[in-house]
């Protein structure tokens, strides 16, 4: 049986609590969506910010919405170059140890003390598909990716919940390096 996932390219990002989103925007602010992602109940927000480091900085990253429990800037291995900041590859959420950065809003300025990670690569499985493959949570697998540039890509986390929806999703580098793009398919090798 053929185990086949859409591929999600995603492009630096940050997730802010509503402190942070405050802060940035002003007193009582809240998110208005742009559009919806390929997880249930989140969305990229129309708010954007700049994000600065030592040695660079990027003026419009992408929100994504609802905020959450802790703010985290979610950038490629290119990209924390760009920035001098030396970022940690990490699953969504493990921000303990990691590098701060300046963002600037219309309203404000936060520093961040942690939370610039570059997000391990990972596939969204609902819990109902990975009982059907025989996939456990926090199991790392084995991806292929096809077309001209194709690459196998290893320790690929599975995260399983009966709130996600099917997505694998890699960062811009590593789409780059396989010609991979939004929509693509990938396949479960191991």
């Amino acid at each position: 049986m053929s185990k086949t996932v859409p591929v999600g390219v995603s492009a630096r990002h940050i997730h802010l609590t509503q402190e942070h989103v405050e802060a940035l925007f002003g007193p009582g602010y809240q998110l208005t969506e742009f559009k919806p992602l390929s997880q249930p109940g989140q969305f990229a927000a129309n708010e954007q910010v700049a994000v600065i480091g030592s040695k660079g900085k990027f003026d419009k990253v992408r929100i994504l919405g609802p905020a959450r429990p802790a703010s985290q800037l979610e950038i490629s291995r290119t990209d924390s170059f760009a920035l001098g900041v030396k970022a940690p590859v990490r699953e969504s959420g493990n921000i303990e140890g990691t590098p701060g950065i300046t963002l600037k809003g219309p309203a404000g300025e936060v520093e961040l003390e942690q939370g610039v990670i570059i997000a391990a690569r990972h596939i969204h499985f609902h819990t109902s598909e990975a009982e059907a493959w025989g996939i456990a949570d926090k199991q790392l697998l084995k991806v292929r990716l096809g077309g001209d540039r194709g690459l196998v890509l290893e320790n690929v986390i599975a995260r399983v919940s009966d709130s996600f929806k099917l997505d694998m999703h890699i960062d811009t580098d590593e789409a780059n390096a396989a010609g991979a793009n939004n929509g693509d398919t990938a396949e479960i090798v191991d």
